[in-house]
């Protein structure tokens, strides 16, 4: 069973030239929690998409897939 993407994260990071682990700094969070998130096995809550947005100064639609 395939997996999907379910958040942009990891791909906006990367448009950003910016890395998981400055992310994982900003938000004080642990970098393996960055990267379950960029690879879709959790999902952050909404209220650190919106911690994220900001961060990287995007709208928070932006690291949500359709």
């Amino acid at each position: 069973m395939s997996r999907k993407a379910i958040n942009r994260i990891k791909v906006v990071l990367v448009e950003k030239n910016l890395s998981s682990k400055w992310l994982a700094e900003q938000l004080g969070k642990n970098e393996a929690t960055i990267s379950r998130w960029c690879t879709n096995d959790v999902q952050p809550t909404l209220p650190t998409i919106v911690k994220i947005a900001e961060l990287i100064n995007v709208s928070p639609r932006e690291l949500i897939c359709e």
